[in-house]
């Protein structure tokens, strides 16, 4: 048998000079390789395989003196008889910026209209909106303190009127939302611990209340604890691109994977996780600044974990259509569109054509072919088609 040498030493710089494309290819490519596909496999390894997010707890743990940074805010409005002598269903608070007036009247109109809720679904929520001081110069610090009085006067008018802002002198800025978290769990401790539910919604959501105190009526009835509802992340690894708005530093958070956690939107907790998340925020450092993301840490410090509800929407929004609304719970990314569809979302018509056997089958061929697609939309899953 004869060895054609030539052709083996052929193959072999085909296959050397192919390894070195592919290596270059890579090396050009590793920041962007790390940041999307590596973090995410040093995420699950870290979750399923180490699972230690008891070492988060350890390294978060301050002093009760230094967490007091974190809530020791003054209030500049507030309204502490606001549950008084009233059975609560629900604290709702809504996470707003100070010149967010429309989208607050909006919700005031629609799905967050109290007197509403009373006359006609027969329950108290009682509406909040949670905001921090007005930023007036780009170059003042994130914990400055200094509020532009104009606005807040119209603040303060506005609050007159409605009576349902709560605002502390911390700097209202994305990077002080863990703040504004760690005001609504103080607030509800404070001034409406009999509440029976909590929950935290940004102000370009949408929420289906019927549909929501329908649900939590019952979940009540079977006094339900550990009771944490919403649009569920799991294994999420920090993100270390600097390019990014929710980018956290390894000297922040120095772990590859996330507890479980929430999607800020819009998510549900029982009164005895509200409570014990109060207490756990007194321990803890809050200088990470992605609020869900603490939540989530809080919540692993104190045992709980989050239950997917596959009708709470994450960012995405959720199609329009009256066979998604006859089980929606939330949807982000409202704000125009808001009087419309809680109009139309809300009319009775939606449950008398989705109901009996032909509705029920009409809706899930609707709902497959709405939710069931290859791409991804962060909205319902899926799986919420056949429930």
């Amino acid at each position: 048998m004869f060895v054609n040498f030539r052709r083996i030493r052929k193959c072999q710089c085909v296959q050397l000079m192919t390894t070195c494309l592919v290596l270059s290819v890579v090396m050009v490519c590793w920041e962007q390789l790390d940041n999307n596909v590596v973090n995410h496999v040093k995420s699950y390894s870290y979750r399923y395989l180490v699972n230690r997010f008891t070492y988060i707890n350890k390294s978060l743990t301050i002093s009760r003196e230094q967490a007091r940074s974190f809530s020791s805010f003054h209030y500049l409005l507030d309204h502490p008889e606001k549950c008084s002598n009233e059975d609560v269903l629900l604290l709702l608070f809504v996470k707003t910026s100070p010149d967010n007036i429309e989208r607050r009247n909006a919700i005031r109109s629609t799905w967050g209209n109290e007197t509403y809720i009373k006359n006609v679904l027969g329950v108290t929520v009682k509406v909040v909106f949670a905001l921090g001081a007005i930023q007036t110069k780009k170059e003042e610090p994130l914990w400055s303190k200094r509020s532009g009085v104009g606005f807040q006067d119209q603040l303060i008018q506005e609050d007159r009127v409605y009576g349902d802002l709560v605002q502390q002198d911390f700097l209202d800025s994305f990077h002080n939302l863990t703040l504004k978290l760690i005001l609504q769990f103080h607030w509800m401790h404070n001034r409406c611990a009999h509440a029976r539910f909590f929950m935290t919604a940004d102000d370009d959501i949408f929420i289906h209340m019927p549909n929501l105190v329908s649900y939590l009526q019952d979940v009540s009835s079977k006094g339900i604890t550990d009771f944490w509802i919403g649009r569920v992340h799991r294994g999420a690894p920090p993100i270390r691109s600097k390019d990014s708005k929710y980018y956290v530093p390894f000297e922040m958070y120095q772990w590859f994977s996330y507890p479980d956690y929430t999607a800020g939107a819009g998510y549900v907790v029982s009164s005895d996780v509200a409570d014990r998340i109060y207490h756990a925020t007194l321990t803890l450092n809050a200088s990470l600044y992605i609020d869900d993301v603490f939540m989530g840490i809080c919540a692993n410090a104190i045992g709980v974990s989050p239950q997917e509800h596959v009708y709470f929407s994450g960012e995405g929004k959720a199609p329009y259509h009256p066979c998604i609304y006859n089980q929606m719970m939330t949807s982000h990314g409202h704000v125009e569109d808001i009087y419309d569809l809680w109009k139309t979302a809300t009319h009775p018509q939606v449950k008398q054509s989705t109901s009996g056997l032909m509705g029920r089958l009409y809706c899930t061929a609707v709902k497959m072919a709405l939710l069931c697609k290859p791409s991804y939309t962060n909205t319902y899953p899926c799986k919420a088609a056949f429930l």
